[in-house]
């Protein structure tokens, strides 16, 4: 294929498109590692040589006793025999797997396009950013386990943060490099884009703040709406020392955070679906605002019933979901294109 072969813009949107719907899956999958406790399972990192699970009943041992040394099956879960054990294990081994797969998707298609068609180097740079950044996700998910290996039997809320922040960065960055692509040439919408990068931020900073509070175990307590137990400030918040530690370890601190930005957040959404209602182009908007209102109403049921399992991976995914739609009303916002070259 010569220099001059044609720019796959569209195949290279179709299957940067497909790698964030895998990533998506992953956020939610681990989002359910996390809601059912079997995030510990695995008490080590093989990033290479782990594909396989344990095969015949000695390795099950193995596994099982490794897990047994650890600080959760000795505080939580001593009563689990062998057969419990394999329960948690096969959701975090699915959650590890999935992982690995979404890597490979990438990989070779990658090496693909950039050979086949000798992509210029930018669009190189560009394309290997994901890669990267998945192969750092990977290592940081392992540090935040080992975190829950040494004395407590819970990862620290400040990696669980890294950890989901970075997935979503990556879903965003292949979310809207495929809908940019799958554009190519086509008439913007216009809008204001500074105005969608900021709502797009103030969503991202809720996720990262719910991070925390799920990190700390913080969906059982305060539960009443809108008040927190009769207080708009309850009376536990603001009462660490130095004062930043409030934002990132204290329950009361980041529950009342995570509302305010959250609320913060629905009224900027629908602000801007009404300036651009009088403009005529609020159809994204409008996906967005509808998404953000259910989202709002969603959190406010999983703090009445004290985040159950069900509801608490549903409010993960509309999160997710929501910030989909932002990406989707800032890429098509944007008048240039700002993923790469293309040729159709």
């Amino acid at each position: 294929m010569t220099a001059t072969s044609p720019f796959p813009a569209r195949a290279i949107g179709t299957w940067l498109l497909a790698c964030a719907a895998l990533v998506f899956l992953m956020v939610l999958l681990g989002g359910l590692t996390r809601l059912t406790g079997s995030g510990l399972s695995m008490v080590d990192w093989r990033p290479l040589t782990g594909w396989l699970p344990p095969l015949g009943h000695e390795q099950w041992l193995s596994v099982y006793e490794a897990y047994r040394q650890t600080p959760e099956f000795r505080l939580v879960n001593s009563w689990m025999t062998l057969e419990d054990f394999r329960g948690i294990f096969w959701l975090e081994y699915l959650h590890r797997l999935f992982g690995r797969i979404i890597g490979v998707a990438y990989l070779l298609p990658f090496i693909w396009f950039a050979m086949r068609y000798r992509l210029p180097g930018r669009m190189v740079f560009r394309l290997a950013v994901p890669f990267v950044l998945g192969g750092l996700q990977g290592f940081l998910g392992w540090y935040m386990v080992k975190s829950g290996l040494v004395d407590e039997p819970s990862v620290s809320q400040y990696r669980l943060a890294a950890h989901l922040g970075l997935a979503v960065l990556i879903y965003g960055f292949l979310l809207y490099g495929g809908l940019d692509m799958l554009r190519a040439g086509r008439r913007r919408y216009g809008g204001s884009v500074g105005a969608i990068m900021l709502v797009t931020g103030m969503i991202f900073a809720t996720m990262i703040m719910g991070a925390f509070l799920a990190g700390l175990d913080g969906g059982g307590v305060y539960n009443s709406f809108p008040l927190m137990d009769g207080h708009v400030v309850p009376p536990e918040a603001m009462t660490l020392h130095p004062w930043w530690r409030d934002l990132f370890e204290n329950v009361a601190t980041i529950q009342f955070a995570h509302r305010v930005l959250a609320l913060a957040t629905l009224g900027a959404i629908l602000a801007l679906w009404l300036a651009a209602r009088r403009r005529g182009s609020a159809r994204r908007l409008s996906a967005m605002a509808v998404v953000a209102a259910c989202q709002f109403a969603l959190g406010a049921v999983a703090v009445v019933h004290s985040a159950p399992l069900s509801i608490a991976w549903a409010h993960q995914a509309g999160a997710m979901i929501l910030f989909s739609c932002a990406i989707w009303a800032w890429q098509g916002a944007a008048r240039r294109p700002r993923f790469g070259r293309r040729q159709l």
